[in-house]
C-alpha cells in the first residue's frame, strides 16, 4: 500500500542552509580578531579588560539575534514550524487545526479545548496537496477521513475489489475502536463525488484491534537504582505501545526489548509477547497492560 504522500518524510529532509550552526566562543573571537585588525593596541587583551567585557556582550547579543534570525527561518517551514506559526502555514492551504476534544465554558473551572498536535496536524497539512485530486489516491482518501473528526488518530485505506474502497478507522479513545459517530463522520467526508471517483464505493469501517501485553522481568547491574530503572522502562514500554498503536504497525521482539532495556539493565527476560505479532492493513495494536518487575543483580 503505497502513494505519492510517502515519499516525503519531513524529519528525514537534510537541515537546511539558512538555519546556521551557531557557537558563541566562535562569534566572539571573530570580533576580538576584527578589534584588533583595526586596532593593534588591543593585541594584548585579556577577559579582565573592560574591552574584552564589552565585545562579550556584543557577542552575545549577536548571538542572540542570528539565533532569532534561525527561529525566524524555521517558522515558515512546514517541517519545522510548531504552535501559532505552524497554524499559519495551514492556514495557507486551507486547512485548519482540529478540535480534538471540545472544552466547556460552563465547568467550574472551565475547560478549554484540547487541539489537535502538531505532529499530527503537520501530516494533515502535507496530504492536504492530495485532497486535491478526485482520482481517488491512496493519500486523498487518507486526507479526507483524517480531516472528517478529531477523534480519528489513524486511517488505513485498501481496495480489496475493483470499484470498492476500503477504509479502516482508529479512534483517539479507549482500544481505538472507533464510535458511530466518528465513522458517520468519515463516511460523509469520503462519499461526496468532488471528493471520490464516481466508480468508486467507499466501504467505511472500524479497525480491528489486536490487543497484547507486555511482560518482563528485569535483571540489572550492581549499583543501580531497581526502582528508578523500573520506572524508566515501564515509561518506555508505554511510549512505544502508543507510539505502535496505528494502523499496520507490527509489534515486533526487538522493539519491545529496546524499549525496555534502560541502563542499569542486564538481561531482559521477556515472557509477553512470546513472537512478533503481525498486523495488518486495517489493524492496529492495543496494548492493554504493561507488568515490569525486578529480578536479580547479576554480577
Amino acid at each position: 500500500m503505497t502513494s505519492a504522500f510517502t515519499a516525503v518524510n519531513l524529519s528525514q529532509l537534510p537541515p537546511p542552509v539558512v538555519v546556521e550552526q551557531l557557537d558563541y566562543e566562535t562569534i566572539l573571537s571573530e570580533m576580538v580578531a576584527d578589534l584588533i585588525s583595526r586596532d593593534p593596541s588591543f593585541s594584548a587583551l585579556v577577559e579582565s579588560d573592560p574591552a574584552f567585557k564589552i565585545l562579550e556582550v556584543a557577542a552575545y547579543r549577536e548571538l542572540l539575534i542570528r539565533l532569532r534570525a534561525n527561529e525566524s527561518a524555521k517558522a515558515v517551514m512546514l517541517a519545522f514550524a510548531i504552535g501559532a506559526d505552524l497554524d499559519q502555514l495551514g492556514a495557507n492551504v486551507g486547512v485548519a487545526r482540529l478540535v480534538i476534544t471540545p472544552g466547556d465554558p460552563t465547568a467550574i473551572p472551565p475547560t478549554e479545548d484540547i487541539m489537535e498536535d502538531d505532529k499530527d496536524y503537520r501530516l494533515r497539512i502535507l496530504l492536504s496537496f492530495e485532497g486535491y485530486t478526485t482520482a481517488g489516491s491512496i493519500g486523498s482518501y487518507t486526507y479526507h477521513a483524517l480531516s472528517a473528526s478529531g477523534d480519528v488518530l489513524d486511517v488505513g485505506v485498501d481496495s480489496l475489489v475493483p470499484g470498492r474502497v476500503n477504509i479502516a478507522v482508529l479512534s483517539r479513545t479507549g482500544s481505538g475502536v472507533p464510535p458511530q459517530a466518528t465513522l458517520d463522520a468519515v463516511r460523509s467526508a469520503v462519499t461526496p463525488e468532488i471528493v471520490r471517483p464516481l466508480c468508486d464505493t467507499p466501504d467505511v469501517s472500524a479497525a480491528d484491534v489486536v490487543s497484547f501485553q507486555i511482560t518482563a522481568v528485569l535483571d540489572f547491574f550492581p549499583g543501580v537504582g531497581q526502582q528508578q530503572v523500573l520506572d524508566a522502562a515501564t515509561a518506555s514500554a508505554q511510549a512505544y505501545a502508543a507510539e505502535m498503536h496505528k494502523l499496520g504497525m507490527d509489534i515486533t521482539l526487538d522493539g519491545v526489548y529496546a524499549a525496555l532495556r534502560r541502563p542499569g539493565v542486564q538481561k531482559v527476560n521477556l515472557s509477553s509477547p512470546a513472537a512478533d505479532i503481525p498486523i495488518q492493513w486495517n489493524q492496529a495494536p492495543h496494548c492493554t497492560a504493561i507488568n515490569i518487575t525486578a529480578g536479580v543483580i547479576r554480577e
